[in-house]
């Protein structure tokens, strides 16, 4: 049964990767490579921690506030708002294009930010236990939530954190502030629709007082609102020439209507003072990440960075190990450390559209594995809410005006669709698109054998691409487009291990997690989701031929792997770990009858048409 697998052991806690954010490294720690690494990428990597966004963090806070000041109002906008207003962050950490924060501040005369760290976070997963919340996830959430406070603090407002349950916490604002209309992004999924309704439903419970130093004579008749505001999807919801409950099954049919029939909203400007906010005694501080109930791995290795450089927004960095140059050590890992936060995402895209020009080759290179450029890396920002995907879509539209459009331009915006398919699709399929045989019931016997999903979570299966995407994803968080179908692919098909252990373990890992996406991804990937032609098999050979010729990926995350000739490190044989299963289709190309059935074909087509679809941004 089910049930008896919620104590499945848990690995150690991954260890977060600390911001850099307004911190410079220390000199005597910048240290050359050897002159023998020159001439190798793969080596050099090895070697290094690549910053996403690579930019300092002047010309980061630098870039963000250029962005911001182009969606600012010119002149002082009208505000013919009364009393209170509580805008209740969510998905939504940010400035640019929030319409729930333009509308609290256009019908308010205060501003009341609030972001509520809700222990359900940081509870358990649905069937099998995992952490809902990994530690460097939880890492990433509190750099956007420093980022996003100190954002508001200049224009004017600040951002009050508090440890509880929305429906408890916002009823106890209401309350004490006078407010008329808490306002919020509205979500899609059943737990966030939960919260919503329990929010609503002890708010009209609310009597209301003023509050000091504020005018609160606006009573409403009939209680505080809970005002949910769609702003999560690239299309608007009401936009759409269909309603959800009728979204077509196929992903192109939703793409050519949305594309024929609907237009995409311009991103909301927001005034340069969003104040003022009312008085508040204690605004609180962010979290350090222990007191979410999470604990740092002891750190592979160390930087130093310049305590004396940290602003007032990271105090609460203050206490941990200081070297002997009085610079703070900060724990790294390999592979890629993504900075959190609005003035990170908007660097990003700055970066990767305007600074490094790579935009126009996305199409090409959006398949690599190895690096922070082969792909666009937004995915996490778009996740928390930080970036918005209409912002993505103006950048894009003025890269085509000022540069180039071509099929690369295109791609991005056709990856973007994809992520509001999955949340609207996320309506009408509900809570199916959590059960084990996904929203078209599929009958399929799941084994759920612990050894061998803990060999697969653990990069410990025998097979080095598998294993690299898998180490990977437990050091930084983040794992390609390409790696998560080969890991699902390979979990499901050739383990035969229950998809939900793995959207379950992605859950937990990913920076980018978001629900729709996750369980709408892996349905997919274990051909249980709402189109029947998706039941695809990925030969880990051919996907090791065809992505990582050279094995520089594998060598970069299994070191053992480095000594041995290109051509063997993705068979490695006795240098390796032994195979813990064999594939089901072996190292030759398929001929069972089963790959011939018209909801399992797998040519060259297939393998082509799976590699425009995926995470939404990576």
């Amino acid at each position: 049964m089910i049930h008896n697998f919620t104590v499945i052991s848990r690995r150690p806690t991954i260890n977060p990767l600390l911001s850099l954010t307004r911190i410079s490294l220390c000199p005597k720690f910048l240290l050359p490579f050897p002159d023998k690494m020159q001439s190798s990428n793969a080596a050099r990597a090895a070697q290094t921690v690549a910053r996403v966004p690579g930019s300092g963090s002047e010309e980061m806070e630098r870039v963000a506030e250029q962005t911001l000041t182009r969606y600012t109002f010119d002149g002082v906008p009208q505000r013919k708002g009364k009393g209170v207003a509580i805008v209740w962050f969510r998905n939504d950490l940010r400035i640019l294009d929030n319409e729930v924060l333009f509308k609290a501040w256009a019908s308010s005369e205060a501003v009341l930010p609030v972001f509520c760290l809700d222990p359900r976070l940081f509870g358990t997963t649905h069937y099998f236990g995992f952490p809902k919340t990994g530690a460097l996830r939880a890492e990433f959430l509190i750099e956007c939530l420093i980022d996003l406070k100190r954002s508001l603090m200049k224009r004017g407002l600040n951002l009050l954190i508090q440890h509880g349950k929305p429906e408890q916490i916002l009823p106890s604002l209401v309350k004490a502030y006078g407010v008329h209309t808490v306002y919020a992004q509205k979500e899609t999924c059943s737990e966030e629709l939960n919260v919503e309704r329990l929010v609503s439903k002890n708010l009209q419970e609310v009597i209301l007082s003023s509050a000091e130093g504020v005018s609160t004579k606006f009573n409403p008749t009939n209680g505080t609102k809970l005002e949910l505001i769609w702003g999560c999807s690239m299309y608007h919801i009401d936009d759409l020439p269909f309603s959800c409950t009728s979204l077509p099954d196929v992903y192109t049919q939703f793409r050519k209507s949305v594309e024929a029939k609907s237009v995409i909203r311009s991103c909301i400007k927001v005034p340069a003072s969003l104040g003022p906010a009312p008085h508040v005694e204690d605004w609180g501080r962010v979290p350090e990440i222990s007191s979410l109930g999470l604990q740092q791995e002891k750190a592979r290795s160390c930087i130093c960075v310049n305590i004396s450089k940290l602003s007032a927004d990271f105090t609460w960095l203050m206490g941990r190990k200081v070297c002997s140059c009085s610079y703070l050590l900060v724990q790294v890992s390999k592979g890629m450390a993504f900075v959190g936060g609005e003035s990170a995402a908007l660097s990003r895209v700055h970066e990767y559209f305007w600074k490094k020009d790579l935009l126009r080759t996305y199409k090409v290179t959006r398949n690599g594995m190895l690096g922070p450029d082969y792909s666009t890396k937004f995915s996490p920002w778009l996740a928390s809410g930080s970036l918005s995907p209409r912002f993505i879509y103006e950048e894009v539209k003025r890269y085509e005006k000022q540069r180039e459009a071509n099929d690369s331009t295109y791609w991005v915006l056709f990856e973007l669709i994809w992520r509001d398919y999955f949340k609207f699709l996320s309506i009408k399929q509900g809570n199916s698109l959590f059960h084990a045989g996904g929203p078209r019931k599929v009958k399929t016997n799941w084994s759920q054998d612990q050894a061998l999903f803990d060999a697969w979570r653990d990069g410990r299966t025998g097979y080095p691409l598998v294993d690299a995407n898998m180490k990977e994803l437990s050091t930084t968080g983040f794992m390609s487009n390409r790696g998560r179908q080969i890991v699902c692919s390979f979990l499901v098909r050739d383990m035969g291990i229950d998809w939900r252990m793995g959207a379950e373990w992605f859950e937990t890992c990913l920076l980018d997690y978001d629900p729709c996406s996750n369980y709408g991804n892996w349905t997919y990937g274990a051909g249980i989701g709402n189109d029947p032609r998706e039941d695809r098999y990925f030969s880990i050979p051919k996907q090791a031929q065809n992505y990582d010729p050279d094995g520089e990926f594998v060598a970069y995350w299994l070191p053992q792997l480095r000594a041995l000739p290109k051509q063997k490190r993705h068979s490695p044989g006795m240098s390796y770990i032994k195979p813990i299963v064999a594939l089901k289709f072996g190292n030759t190309k398929p001929t069972s009858n089963r790959l011939t059935a018209p909801g399992n074909r797998r040519t060259a087509t297939e393998e082509k048409w799976m590699s425009r679809k995926g995470n939404r941004f990576q």
